[in-house]
C-alpha cells in the first residue's frame, strides 16, 4: 500500500504515513458530493433560462413605447403607453439581476447566494416558474448547512 498524498511505501498495519503524516485508509471510490453541490448549478442555469424569457418582452415592451409610436389604438388613454414603458423597463431589470444571480451562482461567487435568496422571494410573484424558481432557490440555499457548505465552495473557487 502507498500513500496517496507523497506516494511512501506503507506498512501494513501503519496509521499515518511517515513521510508526510496523512492518515492511511482506505480512500472511497466516489466522492462524496454535498448537499447542495449539484442543486446550485441547476439553480444558476434555471436563473439564467427564467431571465431570459424575462428580458424579450421587456425590451419588446420598452422599445415599442420608447420610439413613439402608437402601438396601441388611438383611443387608448396617454398613460397606457407610460404603464407599459414602466412595465418594460421592470421586466428587463429583473431580467439583468437575474441573469447576474445565474451567473453569480455558477461561477460560486460569495454574494450571488444573498442576491439569489432576494431574487427569489421578488421572484414568487410570477406564477407558475417564478414561483417554482423561486421553491427550488430557497430549498437549495436558505438552510444554515447549506450556508456553510456555500461559503467553503465560494472560498475554494
Amino acid at each position: 500500500m502507498f500513500c496517496d498524498r507523497c506516494g511512501t511505501r506503507l506498512f501494513d498495519a501503519a496509521k499515518f504515513c511517515p513521510t508526510c503524516g496523512k492518515a492511511a485508509g482506505v480512500t472511497p471510490l466516489m466522492p462524496i458530493d454535498s448537499r447542495i453541490a449539484g442543486h446550485v448549478r441547476l439553480v444558476g442555469i434555471l436563473w439564467l433560462a427564467l431571465s431570459a424569457f424575462h428580458l424579450l418582452p421587456g425590451v419588446i415592451l420598452v422599445s415599442l413605447s420608447g420610439h413613439g409610436r402608437s402601438f396601441l389604438s388611438p383611443d387608448a388613454p396617454g398613460f397606457l403607453h407610460a404603464i407599459l414603458a414602466v412595465a418594460g423597463w421592470l421586466l428587463v431589470a429583473g431580467g439583468i439581476l437575474g441573469l447576474v444571480t445565474g451567473w453569480g451562482l455558477l461561477q460560486r461567487e460569495p454574494w450571488a447566494r444573498t442576491l439569489a435568496i432576494v431574487m427569489a422571494c421578488l421572484n414568487m410573484v410570477h406564477m407558475p416558474f417564478g414561483t417554482i424558481l423561486g421553491i427550488y432557490t430557497l430549498w437549495v440555499l436558505l438552510p444554515a448547512a447549506s450556508e456553510q457548505e456555500y461559503r467553503s465552495v465560494a472560498r475554494a473557487a
